[in-house]
């Protein structure tokens, strides 16, 4: 990733940084990179696993209840279509 960065480079980009922020507030910054990024990776591999197990919550969810099957209607209740006129 850094190949074509040499010692020198990494030296000055750290005097860089070093004047612009001042050094009370580099272990700050540091430090709250750091979680940022452990924040980054915890969510990606959240969903990697997401995508990996999508069964899980499948099985977490239940169907709803079925409901119990209407009787057939009885001779009385059909009418003939001759008796409507």
């Amino acid at each position: 990733m850094f190949e074509g960065l040499s010692l020198t480079h990494i030296l000055l980009f750290l005097v860089i940084l070093l004047l612009l922020f001042g050094a009370k507030r580099l272990p700050e910054i540091g430090g709250a990179l750091g979680k940022s990024i452990g924040e980054f990776k915890r969510s990606m591999r959240d969903v990697q696993n997401e995508f990996n197990n999508p069964t899980q919550d499948a099985r977490r969810v239940e169907p709803p209840p079925a409901s119990p099957p209407s009787p057939p209607p009885s001779a009385s209740q059909t009418k003939d279509p001759k008796s409507l006129n």
